[in-house]
């Protein structure tokens, strides 16, 4: 069985400060008063960042803005958001648990996954190796963490998320029933807000409700997303902790955006050009990916991806396209979006057999179609070839600019 920790710092940003500014001589710790961080407490628009456990209190959310904050608590305390420290003590959190395990891999600033599996020979009890390490930060760096403790990413990822600040969960296989099954199903790992919406108009309330629906009712509502609500429910997750190391062996390609998107019919559409770049260059190569994920950053600075392994490696635009849209379905988080980007890792140049995951048969005919496009492509530019739906999108806005 595989032994993986999933590691999220305590409201990091907040958190951060507070550590950044006791140790410049600030004479109240800010986690312990009212107080948000944010931007420019002058422009209406700005918005709340962070909030200490007290703000949280007087009903003050993230995201919404520090006027209305203010109004719900006159005497709050607003401190600007310092990015370079927050690097800084993500960095320094990183290394530090790279020393247990070179198997890390960061899922957003201040999170990570680390997979202890065959380490038992070096750790006898899991349980106290977490506990150590969640001491050690707290003496350490002045901030504390959740832990999760579970056989893989998904079900360590949700055991964090149980009862916070500074603790330690486990959610093991037999503890799915008892432990998850009971959440509401919004609470369960990649469950978006459209995607809760839709479950509760369908009856399915609880994660126990999604695992025991039947999968002919899902594919029906949620089309290729069905089988992977499923078995997320179930607490199934194969994917792999991809440590630095192991990322370096990957292509990627990621644009920072002209402003925040949060429109996903064009968060699809990026998506679907840099199917097309990172299936060129791997083409070129003459390589195929085993695993596939999307990254993210969104207007928070806020970094985090979903990955799958693919049961047969790929090259082709059209498979890269189709699993990058089920991850984004998956693990947008409706937020507003400045930088996404496509990742292909385990990379091989051997294939036995290159079946679709949405065919089902050999994809002859669809290598043929793909060296034809990258023909054209190299020739006259990557913008040559786009799908139809896209070109009618563009032929509708210069209609209706006319219009005006």
């Amino acid at each position: 069985m595989r032994i993986i920790f999933h590691v999220d710092v305590n409201n990091a940003f907040l958190s951060w400060s507070a550590v950044d500014l006791l140790r410049k001589g600030y004479p109240v710790d800010i986690r312990t008063i009212p107080s948000i961080i944010g931007g420019d407490e002058t422009k209406r628009r700005e918005i709340v960042l962070a909030k200490s456990p007290i703000a949280k209190k007087y009903g003050i959310v993230t995201a919404e803005t520090i006027y209305s904050a203010r109004k719900k608590c006159p005497q709050l305390q607003v401190f600007p958001a310092n990015y370079a420290w927050y690097r800084e003590c993500s960095l320094k959190l990183m290394n530090y648990l790279s020393q247990y395990t070179p198997s890390l891999e960061q899922f957003s600033i201040d999170e990570c996954f680390l997979d202890f599996t065959g380490t038992s020979y070096l750790y006898k009890d899991y349980f106290e190796v977490a506990l150590k390490i969640k001491e050690e930060i707290k003496e350490k760096f002045g901030f504390t963490v959740n832990i999760g403790i579970a056989s893989n990413k998904l079900c360590a990822k949700m055991a964090s998320d149980f009862e916070k600040p500074d603790k330690i969960h486990t959610l093991f296989p037999n503890e799915i029933a008892t432990k998850m099954w009971t959440l509401p199903v919004g609470d369960l790992f990649m469950v978006g807000k459209r995607t809760k919406e839709k479950l509760l108009s369908l009856g399915i309330k609880t994660i126990g409700d999604l695992a025991n629906a039947p999968i002919s009712l899902l594919k029906r509502h949620f089309k290729n997303q069905a089988i992977s609500l499923k078995e997320a429910a179930l607490g199934k997750d194969d994917s792999k902790v991809v440590s630095i190391k192991d990322a370096t062996k990957c292509i990627s390609v990621s644009e920072t955006l002209q402003y925040d998107y949060k429109d996903p019919a064009k968060l699809k559409k990026i998506l679907f050009y840099q199917a097309e770049e990172v299936g060129r260059s791997l083409r070129k190569k003459k390589m195929y990916a085993k695993s596939i994920a999307v990254t993210y950053k969104n207007a928070f600075f806020k970094s985090y991806s979903h990955q799958m392994t693919l049961v047969n490696p790929t090259n082709l635009t059209s498979d890269i396209y189709q699993y990058a849209l089920v991850l984004f379905e998956q693990s947008w988080r409706e937020d507003a979006i400045r930088n996404i980007g496509i990742r292909l890792s385990d990379l091989t140049t051997v294939v036995q057999e290159q079946v679709s995951f949405f065919e089902e048969k050999k994809e002859e005919k669809n290598n043929k179609v793909q060296e034809v496009i990258d023909q054209i492509t190299n020739k006259y530019g990557k913008n040559m070839l786009i799908p139809a739906s896209y070109k009618e999108d563009e032929i509708e806005r210069e209609e209706k600019l006319k219009e005006r």
